[in-house]
């Protein structure tokens, strides 16, 4: 396969970190800048999905100013 081959390829990759529950009225109510509290704990690891999927489990990397995301676990194909 060609380099130009892949470089077509697209993936959707999405870092979950966590979820909430509220009522729409309650969304629609929030401006810029308003704040949602995750059902999570920090110590919890981010859900990784590529094209909706489930891949893998990691953790959020932070130096300086920037943000990553560490693989620990990837998840088999189901």
């Amino acid at each position: 396969m060609s380099a130009k081959a892949i470089d077509s390829v697209k993936i959707e990759v999405s870092v979950v970190l966590g979820q909430a529950v509220m009522p729409i009225h309650q969304l629609l109510k929030m401006g810029r800048g308003a704040v949602i509290e995750l059902e999570s704990l920090q110590s919890d690891p981010v859900l990784i999905y590529a094209n909706k999927r489930l891949i893998a489990r990691g953790e959020i990397m932070i130096q300086g100013e920037a943000i990553a995301v560490s693989i620990r676990d990837l998840v088999q194909a189901q």
